[in-house]
Order: C-alpha cells, then sequence, then structure tokens
C-alpha cells in the first residue's frame, strides 16, 4: 500500500503545495471529484491518459487514510 501513497506528492511550486498525483498538476480533489460525480475509472482513464489505474487507487488510499478518526 505505501508504494500506492508515493504516488501522491506534496510540493509547493505545484498547486500550492496541495497533494497531487505524481507531482503533476492534477489534484487528488479534482480525481475525487471526478469520482464523485459518477465517473467509472476507465472512463477517467479515457478522458486522462497521462493518468494509470494506480494513481485513482493512490488517491481513494489517500483520502481514506487521511479522513480516518
Amino acid at each position: 500500500m505505501q508504494d500506492l501513497l508515493n504516488r501522491i506528492t506534496h510540493n509547493p511550486e505545484v498547486r500550492n503545495g496541495a497533494p497531487t498525483i505524481r507531482n503533476m498538476r492534477f489534484t487528488v480533489s479534482e480525481l475525487l471529484s471526478l469520482l464523485a460525480a459518477g465517473m467509472t475509472h476507465d472512463e477517467i482513464l479515457n478522458d486522462y491518459p497521462y493518468l494509470e489505474k494506480d494513481d485513482i487507487l493512490a488517491c481513494l488510499l489517500y483520502a481514506a487514510q487521511n479522513l480516518a478518526a
């Protein structure tokens, strides 16, 4: 699981330090919003070909761990 979390980066020079996917300008929040809007993994991967399946899983894991009580 830690390998997945390595895909989530925090760089103050990219999107003001918001958590992003592999230091790209695509934030965890943006990806989670796509999922919440009903997009499937395949739809996201087709619309954003630079993303990988593990990026989606990493965002979900990141959210789960950061919201755990």
